[in-house]
């Protein structure tokens, strides 16, 4: 895929940037922080002013009477968290929140993924009110659920309702729904992942406390003491690949510095396995090592173990889940590598001359619980949005999708006409579904269909609007097909100080790219394979002065460009900047993004 350089800045867009440096100023305006005001937020995060009043939220205040009154009566009160790094992490928020104020009659419920699969089930259900749960608040699932709710309600069970997944045409009929994203939601963030919303809610609950007198252990919850909640927040916000900017990048940035001195005791004995320093966590050490997991638990069968591991309170406890998820995860990295291969044969072989705009493929053999994750790095290799499904252990058809950054696929399922999905819920980047028996056969049709009436539709409002700075659509299919570079740099430009500036941007994620840099024409002198299959590889160049600069490319060895890249030849390189602390002691390197052989 072509890349293009960023455009320099004009005078007068330098200028509104006040005194930052052109490096910065030029990274700034491309993220879209176009004045020096907007440009010293965005670089010094706050958390107050960037945060906003949780009773904004639709329902927020309605749920926080109800679950104060919960506890006044010492009603049994259920949290129903998903299986996931966002949901799982809102699970241990309430924990921590019940347990500093005192309040013991709460049970924790994270569904099996294979056997109950995503959101609330009526199974579930059941079995909480016949153990005398009179409230049930969701964390990051519900907003789909209506049969669930509607069964929860036929036995005296109140649920509140806590999400961030786009709010379908028919709500469940929950006492409360707290989803910024449903209509007539005044919160003006539609940004949250779901354990921030939860703890938007929580922090509703604290604000309510303090109007009236009621719960006694909230009354003695000193304020502010909620921030130490912000390292679960912070890993979700992180996890779940929500857009960082607005309230999310204050959450992330807060986050991250709860983090990296959180008591924690399983966080830290992970960690430790992990070999990273817990005072320089990145959020590229949640995403690549921390957040998979996590996410491995469901995956593998034993949801409740990344719960238990985040509230391990002895050193014991701590160790046993932290070597437990690191082993399952190993195990589900062989699995998932075998059925990504399979995945990909299928493709090759299904689509020799032309693959199609949407990928759908299936086996009734696959576990759903794993084909996200092959969903994505399908969508990389191809470049489209992908689609795989499986049987459950319900014998229900499921499967997950994944974007290729820039299919939003929520919005393309929900293109696809009535009675093809029994269920599907997500955003932009990804989503769950389940399919009829008699529907699954041609999926992969309607599925292309609708991206084609979603592709035209917006090459139409593209032609009315090329003269208009406004392009925006709800719905993104195509885009200018390129890839974007920062600038271009020299070898001997990269230093400590240009790290530093570049580091100001983080953390990095959606909507907060990591800045990417073109070196032209640059000829490695060394190339070396590394890890237990050669499967990463360190490109070493030198620079003028002599000294060495390594450009690490993880997985990197599979590659087409690794087979033709050689020592003392030429190349194109295009990288990001990073401080690797890997020996103890801080390593300036750079991170393949791409390499282009001459």
């Amino acid at each position: 895929m072509p890349y293009q350089i960023r455009r320099p800045l004009s005078v007068d867009e330098q200028e509104k940037l006040g005194s930052f440096s052109l490096f910065m100023a030029h990274l700034l305006f491309h993220r879209g922080i176009v004045d020096a005001s907007d440009a010293r937020d965005f670089i010094s995060p706050d958390y107050e002013s960037n945060s906003h009043d949780p009773f904004l939220l639709k329902d927020a205040e309605k749920a926080a009477e109800r679950i104060i009154r919960a506890l006044i009566s010492k009603e049994k009160i259920a949290i129903y968290a998903d299986y996931d790094a966002d949901g799982i992490p809102g699970a241990v928020i309430w924990n921590d929140f019940f347990k500093r104020i005192g309040f013991t009659d709460y049970s924790i419920y994270i569904p099996h993924r294979h056997d109950e699969g995503f959101g609330l089930n009526i199974g579930a259900v059941e079995q909480l009110a016949s153990e005398g749960v009179k409230l049930l608040v969701t964390v990051d699932c519900g907003i789909s659920d209506v049969a669930p709710v509607m069964r929860a309600n036929e036995l005296g069970l109140e649920v509140i309702i806590t999400d961030h997944h786009e709010a379908p045409p028919e709500l469940p009929e929950a006492f409360a729904i707290v989803d910024h994203k449903q209509i007539g939601c005044a919160y003006p963030d539609k940004n949250l992942c779901g354990s921030a919303v939860a703890f938007k809610l929580i922090q509703a609950v604290l604000k309510k406390a303090k109007i009236e007198a009621g719960y006694e252990g909230l009354q003695n919850f000193k304020t502010g003491h909620e921030k130490w909640f912000l390292d679960m927040v912070g890993l979700a916000t992180l996890s779940d690949m929500v857009p960082l900017i607005g309230e999310n990048r204050a959450l992330a940035y807060y986050g991250l510095a709860v983090l990296r001195k959180s008591p924690r005791k399983g966080l830290m004995q992970l960690l430790h396995k992990l070999k990273i320093v817990q005072r320089h966590l990145t959020e590229d050490d949640i995403a690549f090592m921390i957040t998979p997991r996590i996410n491995a638990a469901s995956r593998m069968g034993v949801p409740m173990d990344a719960f238990k591991l985040l509230t391990a309170d002895n050193d014991t406890d701590a160790y046993t889940y932290a070597n437990h998820l690191d082993a399952i995860n190993n195990e589900r990295k062989g699995v998932v590598a075998a059925l990504v291969k399979e995945v990909k044969k299928k493709v090759h072989e299904r689509h020799s001359s032309s693959i199609p705009s949407v990928i759908v493929l299936g086996n009734p053999a696959w576990r759903p619980s794993l084909l996200g994750l092959a969903a994505n790095s399908c969508a990389e290799e191809f470049d489209r949005p992908v689609f795989l499904w499986g049987r459950d252990g319900d014998n229900v058809i499921k499967g997950s999708c994944r974007s290729e950054g820039r299919t939003h696929v929520f919005e393309l399922m929900r293109a696809v006409p009535t009675g093809v999905f029994s269920q599907f819920g997500g955003h932009k980047h990804s989503g769950g579904f389940a399919v009829a028996e008699d529907a699954v056969h041609y999926l992969e049709q309607r599925l292309n269909e609708a991206a084609d009436q979603i592709r035209n539709a917006n090459s139409e409002i593209r032609n009315k609007s090329e003269n208009s700075n406004n392009n925006s659509t709800n719905v993104e299919i195509v885009d200018s097909g390129s890839d974007f570079v920062d600038a271009e740099l020299k070898l001997e430009d990269v230093n400590w100080n240009l790290y530093n500036d570049v580091a100001k941007l983080a953390p990095f994620g959606v909507g907060n790219p990591k800045p990417v840099f073109l070196f032209n024409n640059v000829a490695p002198t060394s190339i070396r394979r590394f890890g237990k299959g050669s499967e990463h590889l360190d490109l070493v160049f030198k620079r003028p002065n002599g000294e060495k600069i390594s450009a690490i490319s993880f997985f990197g060895a599979e590659n087409q460009w690794a087979k033709e890249v050689k020592a003392g030849l030429k190349i194109d390189l295009i990288a990001s900047l990073e401080k690797s602390m890997f020996k103890g002691t801080p390593e300036l390197r750079m991170r393949v993004v791409e390499v282009v052989c001459k």
